[in-house]
């Protein structure tokens, strides 16, 4: 039974932490808004005795479900790939959607080896990555600027534009070192860049926030202050935009776009080398 209507059950399956999965079938789903989708995650199905309490929990939901569930699986055991594809669910398969073709493509077999995408396969890709984290941590918010000469890139603009979580995700998922600096109204009066930033203009990428944007998210921070009201948030916009003007700032609007996008823009505007990341 085929109802748009119902909620449709989605399964993500794997013999890891199941981030793959996830993001694929999330990427996936997201093509179908009119769809309500009910999610379950299954990770370290890594036994054939979990294997068999997964299949179980389909079938179970399945039962009850108007719809048949979707299955997005990443599993690489062929045996516990078996026990799951003989569910009550229509099962997306990526080991059979891109290995194979790849292994017929290469004219290799694949490793068949489990969680490599999430696990520490690479010891110094894995250390790399921490130490970007480690870096994106220290030199958050301004409150260090001595390891600037170290750093990937500088995320400059006003306090709440999305700068902490931006430079985070450049150092999870790319390894790059990420630093960032807020400006304050004093330093948008200026007209010119604090001088601590000068030396480090190369690296410096700008976030701009409309204003309706800029009080939403400080509303939730400060309620009711000045800090969040629409004026302030109006002057700060306005001043910033000018600085990222007159100084020839590379910036990107970030009101209404993910943590992904602006990652992505900023690495593909800046020309940033990414590091290995396998």
């Amino acid at each position: 039974m085929n109802n748009n209507a119902a909620v449709r059950p989605v399964f993500f399956v794997s013999d890891r932490t199941g981030i793959t999965a996830e993001n694929l079938g999330h990427a996936l789903l997201t093509q179908f808004e009119s769809i309500a989708f009910e999610h379950h995650s299954l990770p370290f199905i890594d036994s054939e005795e979990k294997a068999k309490l997964a299949a179980d929990s389909i079938n179970q939901v399945a039962k009850k479900s108007e719809n048949q569930p979707l299955v997005f699986s990443t599993l690489i055991d062929e045996q516990y790939r078996k026990i799951i594809a003989k569910t009550d669910a229509h099962i997306i398969d990526f080991f059979d959607t891109f290995i194979k073709p790849l292994e017929v493509e290469l004219c290799t077999p694949s490793t068949h080896a489990e969680g490599l995408s999430h696990g520490i396969s690479n010891e110094v890709v894995y250390m790399s990555r921490m130490d970007a984290i480690n870096f994106a941590l220290k030199n958050d918010d301004g409150i260090s600027t001595k390891e600037y000469n170290d750093a990937d890139v500088i995320l400059i603009g006003v306090s709440r534009s999305g700068k902490t979580p931006t430079c985070l995700y450049l150092a999870m998922q790319f390894g790059l070192r990420a630093a960032n600096y807020p400006l304050t109204e004093s330093d948008m009066e200026n007209g010119a860049l604090p001088e601590m930033l000068q030396p480090h203009r190369d690296k410096l990428f700008g976030l701009m926030i409309s204003a309706e944007r800029l009080r939403m998210i400080r509303e939730i921070r400060r309620q009711n202050s000045e800090y969040a009201s629409m004026a302030q948030c109006q002057k700060e916009t306005r001043l910033i935009n000018l600085l990222f003007e007159q100084e020839k700032i590379s910036r990107i609007d970030s009101s209404h776009i993910s943590v992904e996008e602006i990652a992505t823009s900023i690495i593909q505007r800046m020309k940033i080398r990414r590091p290995p990341i396998y």
